[in-house]
């Protein structure tokens, strides 16, 4: 009876993960599609932030900060190789904790946003730019950015974010609960003394 309990806890939440998950893909991808039909690819660009941030359409065949930049087959054979390591290493993303679903569901639905990416487009299709501009009296110098992103990104950040959040609140609370048993376990002679 209760290993059957656990056995559906289990399973509510890998539905849970994979809900986000598919949240996140149908986010991605939708929010791709308006920019791939409304953006002209590399050529225009719609100031959102004048001097801050705007909507570009460029495509990345690399990785993080365009890293590998050309690899794009050998990308999608690594992407698809960590969604299964992702499965099998559930374990370690604590999914019984709220946190380490979302982690595991935002990491997936970012890795699947970005492999039809690369199946679809042989390349991930990047849309948001944050930038600076240096200026020279009235005229623009240089601009200066962070590399262009889209919502795979964010989630695929976010759930390492999440990771480490969720591994410092473990730490903290085995080191809490070790303290406790220290202190209910010392003897009260020693500290009278």
């Amino acid at each position: 009876m209760e290993k059957d309990l656990e056995l559906s806890s289990d399973r509510s939440h890998v539905i849970r993960v994979y809900s986000i998950a598919l949240g996140i893909i149908a986010i991605d991808q939708i929010t791709k599609w308006i920019v791939h039909y409304n953006i002209d690819f590399r050529s225009q660009e719609i100031s959102i932030i004048d001097g801050f941030f705007k909507l570009v359409y460029w495509g990345n065949t690399g990785s993080a900060f365009s890293l590998f930049s050309g690899q794009n087959h050998l990308l999608a054979f690594i992407a698809v190789g960590a969604i299964i390591a992702i499965y099998f290493f559930r374990g370690f993303f604590e999914i019984h904790h709220p946190l380490g679903r979302w982690a595991m569901g935002l990491i997936n639905g970012g890795i699947v946003g970005n492999l039809i990416d690369r199946l679809v487009h042989n390349y991930v299709v990047d849309f948001l730019f944050f930038y600076t501009q240096r200026k020279s009296g009235a005229a623009i110098v240089s601009e200066i950015g962070f590399p262009a992103f889209n919502v795979a990104d964010t989630a695929i950040t976010t759930g390492i974010g999440l990771i480490f959040l969720l591994s410092a609140i473990e730490s903290r609370k085995h080191a809490m609960e070790k303290e406790v048993r220290k202190n209910t376990t010392s003897d009260p002679a020693e500290e009278n003394s």
